[in-house]
């Protein structure tokens, strides 16, 4: 090697995500485009991916931190489009607050219909959680399929609504389209980005840190 790399010092692990959220705020200064929570979200965001331009593709809906926050204090279901996202929203996170969190993607049911139908397993879990579940959040970080039925079968009164969407799925083939209907709709809370990007990882840690804000509320402490 040419040159001489001089490495960050750092201590306990969690130091090294407390020194990597002071180097976003630095790199982001105030006045920001987002406040309070709503930037403690957007920041973790930037965290996860390394992408600063994800504070500029960002989208609230105007109820949707609020619904999201009362539902995590209620001890929410809470229900993703695959198990990469389920493990990204670990349980020393959610059992302190009574939540669980679930994904239907190997249900032998939603397997089954979607074998039948000719569907994605992601579409078909939909139609399995109209039919049996009332998750207060849903989280799509990779189907827009997932995404797309959702709002159908809530337009058509089959699906309860919910209290929060965090509706990030990411790719080339409707993913785009699929957010511009769920932000296009309104009705629904949703936390979402314009564009392609998203992503498991990426909807995992928007409700990481809206669990983090109310076991904050609540006094309880969590190895983040």
């Amino acid at each position: 090697m040419s040159g001489k790399i001089e490495l960050m010092a750092v201590g306990k692990p969690g130091d090294i995500e407390k020194k990597s959220f002071e180097i976003i705020d630095s790199e982001v200064p105030e006045p920001r485009k987002f406040e309070g929570l709503h930037w403690k979200i957007v920041r973790r965001m930037v965290h996860t991916t390394a992408d600063f331009e994800l504070i500029d593709l960002v989208r609230f809906h105007t109820q949707a931190v609020g619904q999201g926050l009362k539902a995590l204090r209620n001890g929410c279901t809470i229900v993703t489009d695959t198990e990469m996202a389920r493990c990204g929203i670990p349980m020393r996170r959610m059992t302190p607050l009574g939540c669980e969190v679930r994904c239907l993607m190997n249900d032998p049911e939603v397997i089954a219909a979607a074998r039948e139908n000719g569907t994605t397993r992601a579409q078909a879990a939909l139609d399995v959680i109209a039919d049996s579940m009332k998750p207060a959040i849903h989280v799509i970080g990779n189907a827009p399929t997932a995404l797309i039925r959702m709002i159908k079968l809530i337009e058509d009164g089959s699906l309860d609504m919910p209290a929060l969407v965090v509706g990030m799925p990411v790719g080339f083939v409707n993913a785009a389209e699929s957010k511009a209907m769920l932000m296009e709709y309104g009705r629904i809370p949703y936390i979402s980005i314009e564009g392609r990007k998203g992503g498991s990882a990426l909807a995992a840690c928007v409700v990481n840190a809206l669990a983090e804000e109310v076991l904050e509320e609540k006094g309880l402490s969590c190895d983040f």
